[in-house]
C-alpha cells in the first residue's frame, strides 16, 4: 500500500521578493513564485504522483500554488481543502515590515531570536512551538487519516507550518527544525508506513 504524503512551500510571493515579514498577510506570488508552482506540479508529473486529496492553507499565495501544481497533473478539480491551521507564523507587529527597518528598530539580535527561536514570539504573533500547536492536530485527525489509508495527499502551505508539521513527522528537536529552511516550490515526499512512521523521504528539487 502506498502512503504518500507530498509538502510543497509555496512559491515566492511578491512579499518575500521584497524582503517583508507576511505572516497572516495575504500578497499573491510573483512572476517567479508562479514559475515555481508549475515546475513543482510539473516535477510531482515526472515523478509519477497522482493525488487523492490535497490541503492548504486559508492564504492565496499557498492556494494558488495548489492549484498550479494540480493543473500541471491534469487534477483541477481535485477536492481541495482550506483552513487557516495550516497558516504560516503570525509575526504579529513584525507583519509587512522590511526586515531590515525591524533590525534597525528592535536591534539585530532580537529580530534574530523573534525569527529563529522556537518559542518566543514577536509582539502580538506565534511562536513557532504556536505554529505547532494548531498544524500538529490538524494533521493528525484530519489529514494522516487519509495517507494511513493508502491515499496520495498533498500539502501546499508555508515555511513555518510545513516546519512545524516536519518536526512532528521527523520527530526532530526544537533545534534541528529551526536550523531547517525550506525552498520555495520545492516538493518533498514522504511514504510512510503503517504505524505513520517514515518508510522514505525524497525532495525533488530541479
Amino acid at each position: 500500500m502506498s502512503r504518500t504524503l507530498v509538502l510543497v512551500r509555496h512559491g515566492q510571493s511578491e512579499w518575500n521578493l521584497k524582503n517583508l515579514f507576511t505572516g497572516w498577510r495575504d500578497p499573491s506570488l510573483t512572476e517567479q513564485g508562479h514559475a515555481e508552482a508549475k515546475a513543482a506540479g510539473q516535477r510531482l508529473k515526472d515523478a509519477g504522483l497522482q493525488f487523492d486529496i490535497a490541503y492548504t492553507s486559508d492564504l492565496s499565495r499557498a492556494q494558488i500554488t495548489c492549484q498550479h501544481i494540480l493543473d500541471q497533473l491534469g487534477q483541477s478539480d481535485l477536492q481541495t481543502i482550506r483552513n487557516v491551521a495550516l497558516n504560516e507564523r503570525d509575526y504579529g507587529d513584525l507583519s509587512g515590515l522590511n526586515k531590515d527597518d525591524a533590525r534597525a528598530k528592535w536591534g539585530e539580535e532580537q529580530v534574530h531570536i523573534w525569527r529563529r527561536s522556537y518559542d518566543v514570539p514577536p509582539p502580538g504573533g506565534e511562536s513557532l512551538r504556536d505554529t505547532g500547536a494548531r498544524v500538529w492536530p490538524y494533521y493528525l485527525h484530519t489529514i494522516q487519516p487519509h495517507v494511513l489509508r493508502g491515499e496520495k495527499v498533498l500539502v501546499a502551505a508555508h515555511g513555518n507550518s510545513l516546519r512545524a508539521l516536519i518536526m512532528a513527522l521527523e520527530g526532530l528537536t526544537s533545534d534541528e527544525i529551526i536550523a531547517q529552511e525550506l525552498n520555495t516550490g520545492v516538493p518533498i515526499v514522504y511514504e510512510l508506513n503503517a504505524d505513520s512512521t517514515i518508510a522514505s523521504k525524497k525532495v525533488l528539487t530541479a
